[in-house]
């Protein structure tokens, strides 16, 4: 199988997350197969938050055929096994994102375009393990994501989402 270079937006390298997958593969009595690979050099090589629809359409712009069910299940071969993990940011939308060899990070994303900022933050990390300390908690993972609206949106007075719509609550009036 061909390499592809490392891409800046996705920290890890095809070589490693490709032994990832095949051990997990092996360890599950599966098959190694032209499409889990294709899947996964796409994936690699996509958007940080990548929706199952985003990566077929990007194999189909490669000359790839591969079927949306096959994605679907590669994908979910790739939480199985480490490489990535499912996430929703309120969109009613699933996205992938890579896993495997990145560092924690938390999201910031746009009620209003959708964006996701990702961004990390010693300050928050420690507050959270002082929490986690003071309540005899121990945490194995987390995540914090922020809703709000990014400075483009929040510039621009079009339909801006109220505060009670973004928090799920009514307000009283």
């Amino acid at each position: 199988m061909k390499r592809s270079p490392k891409q800046p937006s996705n920290p890890a390298p095809l070589e490693p997350a490709e032994d990832l997958l095949h051990q997990h593969i092996a360890n599950h009595q599966m098959k190694v197969t032209r499409e889990r690979e294709e899947v996964l050099r796409a994936f690699l090589s996509a958007d940080r938050h990548v929706t199952a629809e985003d990566l077929h359409d990007q194999i189909k712009k490669r000359g790839g055929a591969i079927g949306l069910a096959t994605v679907y299940r590669t994908l979910h071969l790739f939480c199985a096994c480490g490489l990535a993990e499912e996430r929703q940011f309120g969109d009613g939308k699933t996205r992938y994102e890579l896993t495997y060899n990145v560092t924690h990070h938390d999201h910031l994303i746009c009620t209003r375009c959708h964006a996701i900022l990702e961004f990390e933050n010693a300050d928050i990390e420690l507050l959270q393990e002082r929490v986690a300390a003071k309540h005899h908690f121990t945490v194995y993972r987390h995540k914090l994501e922020m809703y709000g609206l990014c400075q483009t949106c929040a510039e621009t007075p079009v339909n801006a989402p109220s505060a009670s719509a973004a928090t799920g609550r009514r307000s009283r009036r």
